[in-house]
């Protein structure tokens, strides 16, 4: 059976989605091929002699790149058996299958493609698929297999004391306890999350490692889901790998609930902590689920500051509650924080998808608001009900594109977001009051997030 795996993009990580059904499926007797179509072109003669081609799409950005490269792979090979997996595979089930998708696989994915790989050459690859569309199955994880991936210098970098480091990326758990209502995860998991044995992520760190690796970033949704779990990895990774650094995310609430743990963390080489803000309106939080206030972000940066953590916020600051004087505010807030280094100007462009399945639509005050769901974009487009938010979200978005191409630095995409926030709500203004801490000291991975 040969099988060609797909990653279109995430991150600018090295797709764990990828190493870990190529091992599942290879010890299962599979001639797996991997190609991460954002590091490397597509293998047209592997395509060819395809009897499965799966596509991972852990996410929105993923999954649209996945829809092009699709008419590309069926020109190659109209007869191999078509699969998608990943956490918006079953999110999106109706309009894959009408792509010509025959099994979906969500959650816990692995278990899926081996039977998958199992029936195909018995003929039974027709009819509706008899393994389930979301596996929460606890799965016996084994070490993902990275053979025949790009080299991790192929992949985004960490900047930090002005040099470079190779990245590897791991994944300690899967899913969440929590139930955001914006975020993704949750019409899959549904608040349950699921562990990736010590051993097995240790092993992968030391096959990254021996690869070259000097830093791992842990792709957890949020890493302190099992607070037990993960200190005891960070431990043993830093007995093993005393110089070696990592960064993780976790939850404003986890850091406020856990912050005891947060010195452990730098000691044993945690570099930064991403951590999904989204927003400093305690309102637009109330909405989200999110189980933090603006307080609440407000008490973690200093809690961070405190234990020398560096902080890397993410926020959707484009959303249907989103106002004039909100984005301003939260503008400020960084500028006030010293936080403007550490937030990476694609952040304050973020505008809210609300795509299939997508608990916002229990929201009335979204359901109102949306259009009919557009297979182009893959979510429910809305319009805000002020006119001047949309049109600033396209200028700020178009803005930091061009800014970020021509390497402008992040205070510098800031101070022009400030001017055009200002005069987008008939503010006067002034430049931002200086210090700021230098861009140097803050460690960063070099490759922009999107969603």
């Amino acid at each position: 059976m040969k099988v060609v795996l797909f990653s279109t993009y995430e991150l600018g990580r090295q797709p764990f989605g990828l190493a870990s059904p190529a091992a599942w499926l290879r010890r299962a007797g599979a001639e797996v091929t991997c190609a991460d179509l954002s590091r490397q072109p597509l293998p047209a003669d592997a395509v060819r002699a395809a009897d499965l081609i799966a596509f991972y799409i852990p996410m929105h950005t993923a999954t649209r790149l996945a829809v092009q490269a699709l008419r590309v792979v069926r020109q190659l090979n109209s007869g191999a058996h078509l699969c998608f997996y990943g956490l918006y595979a079953p999110m999106n089930e109706a309009y894959l299958r009408s792509l010509g998708a025959e099994t979906i696989l969500g959650g816990e994915f692995e278990t899926g493609l081996v039977s998958l790989v199992e029936r195909l050459p018995s003929g039974n690859g027709a009819g509706s698929q008899p393994e389930p569309l979301i596996s929460l199955d606890r799965l016996a994880f084994i070490p993902p297999d990275r053979s025949g991936l790009p080299p991790l210098d192929r992949y985004a970098r960490l900047q930090v004391a002005g040099r470079e480091r190779t990245v590897g990326y791991t994944e300690a758990s899967r899913g969440c306890k929590h139930l955001c209502r914006h975020c993704p995860i949750v019409p899959v998991y549904n608040g349950v999350f699921r562990i990736v044995p010590r051993e097995v992520v240790l092993a992968d760190i030391r096959q990254q490692v021996a690869a070259g690796a000097e830093h791992i970033t842990f792709g957890d949704p949020d890493f302190f889901n099992g607070p037990g779990h993960a200190l005891e990895v960070v431990r043993a990774l830093h007995r093993e790998f005393p110089q070696l650094t990592y960064d993780v995310t976790i939850k404003v609430e986890h850091l406020l609930k856990h912050s005891e743990h947060l010195t452990l963390l730098r000691e044993t080489g945690c570099l930064f902590v991403t951590t999904a803000v989204e927003s400093i309106d305690d309102a637009v939080l109330a909405r989200l689920d999110k189980g933090h206030t603006r307080a609440d972000f407000l008490e973690v940066v200093r809690r961070c500051r405190q234990a020398g953590l560096a902080l890397s916020p993410t926020f959707v600051p484009f959303n249907p509650w989103t106002t004039l004087d909100g984005y301003l505010d939260l503008l400020n807030t960084l500028a006030e924080l010293e936080l403007i280094e550490s937030v990476a100007p694609i952040q304050l462009a973020i505008r809210l998808l609300v795509p299939s399945g997508s608990k916002l639509l229990e929201l009335s005050e979204v359901a109102v608001r949306v259009d009919e769901f557009g297979s182009a974009g893959l979510v429910y487009p809305w319009k805000h009900h002020d006119s001047r938010v949309d049109a600033l979200q396209r200028h700020v978005q178009e803005t930091v594109h061009t800014l970020e191409h021509e390497k402008k630095s992040r205070s510098e995409i800031f101070d022009i977001l400030w001017s055009l926030a200002h005069e987008a709500a008939g503010r006067p203004w002034h430049p931002v009051s200086e210090p700021r801490l230098a861009r140097a000291a803050i460690p960063y991975l070099n490759e922009p997030w999107y969603c």
